[in-house]
């Protein structure tokens, strides 16, 4: 066994000295958090770079989604996916609303337009798809959907920083000639995390993409307790905010993430090239006229083909010092907090439930080396 472990991510950190200085400014401030200097000018940094209306930045992932609930007034029946992070279906549990699961498209992980329908009670009032591993979903036909039945969509978008479409295709406003549209502006509002683990990072943290200034101001107002001024709470809010030296470090990263992503692209491109004539592996290729982000490379493990199961291949790696993961493994809909909901039965998701059983996330992020590419390829070939 190698001694040196490769791990499946890597935070993406800024240069330790313009950190420094930064912190130096907020030292002498004494402003360390409250919406202070940075606060504001990384929303505004982000807004520009996502080419979204507005941004709302939030101390983690979760509390965008469930603040999103809240902010609509969202109630009853929630359709969304078993094949995502839990932190997707509690932010719906944490508002007193019902997940209902319906099962995911094979050729993408995300939700079947096709499979929400069928899920629609009078008791329905949101739509939350999850854009996983960072591939659009059908944004489109799931608008259509929600206008037809008269239902919100909250998208969590904790996978897909950065990713834009062709704006005509996916029925979204381009902002340049190019046709291309940010994906963030699909839907009512899209929820972000900036984990560790993600593409872009705050260390912790995450946000919020609304379209107007008034929805802007009410979602910081829940994100502060629901405080107006130092005498007036307007609504039951919560202490969500984002910290100083978290938006400093953010500022600095953004100024990187490009460079990043493009690395990332390079591993993948490896990755398809070597293996592609493996038999009982498979792998999912760019959607033609995409721009992705490379957040994650999940591969699928047929047994039967490859000789080997997933968990015996995962396990193997790890012997070889080479950490992947099973994501997303088990279903939340198999969670012990959820299965017993009746939209949960295997029966019901039968590709969500296949699909968990076969998934692999090998290593991808911006320090890999070509040595250690080759490494993560091998211990697949062997």
């Amino acid at each position: 066994m190698n001694d040196y472990k490769i791990t499946v991510t890597s935070p993406l950190l800024p240069d330790l000295g313009e950190f420094n200085e930064m912190l130096k400014v907020i030292w002498e401030s004494k402003w360390i958090t409250n919406m202070g200097q940075f606060h504001k000018e990384l929303e505004k940094a982000l807004a520009e770079y996502l080419h979204v209306p507005y941004v709302c930045l939030f101390t983690n992932g979760t509390l965008p989604l469930v603040v999103a609930l809240q902010a609509l007034r969202i109630t009853g029946e929630v359709i969304t996916t078993p094949y995502s992070f839990v932190a997707t279906t509690h932010s719906i549990w944490w508002n007193s609303c019902k997940p209902v699961f319906v099962d995911i498209d094979p050729d993408t992980g995300n939700m079947d337009p096709e499979k929400i329908e069928s899920a629609i009670t009078p008791s329905t009032t949101c739509i939350m798809p999850v854009h996983v591993y960072g591939k659009p979903c059908d944004i489109k036909r799931i608008q259509e959907i929600a206008e037809k039945y008269g239902l919100k969509v909250i998208y969590d978008a904790a996978h897909a920083f950065g990713v834009e479409v062709p704006a005509a295709k996916y029925g979204l406003e381009a902002y340049n000639d190019n046709d291309m549209a940010g994906i963030m502006n699909a839907g009512d509002m899209s929820a972000l995390s900036f984990h560790a683990t993600k593409v872009y990072n705050t260390i912790e943290g995450g946000a919020l993409v609304v379209h107007d200034e008034k929805m802007k101001r009410h979602i910081d107002n829940l994100k502060n307790f629901g405080i107006t001024d130092d005498v007036t709470v307007v609504a039951p809010g919560i202490n969500g905010k984002m910290d100083e030296m978290r938006s400093a470090y953010g500022l600095l990263n953004l100024k990187q993430v490009d460079r990043a992503i493009g690395k990332r692209k390079i591993v993948a491109d490896y990755y398809r090239e070597s293996l592609c004539d493996i038999p009982g592996i498979s792998f999912w290729s760019d959607i033609p006229g995409v721009h992705h982000n490379y957040s994650y490379f999940p591969i699928f493990v047929d047994a039967d083909n490859y000789g080997m199961t997933r968990d015996e291949l995962f396990s193997s790696m790890k012997d070889q010092g080479v950490w992947s993961r099973r994501y997303f493994y088990p279903l939340i809909s198999n969670f012990p907090t959820y299965r017993g909901l009746p939209t949960a039965k295997k029966e019901n998701l039968p590709i969500a439930n296949k699909m968990a059983d076969e998934v692999l996330c090998l290593p991808i992020h911006h320090s890999l080396t070509e040595s250690d590419v080759e490494r993560v390829v091998n211990c697949i070939l062997k």
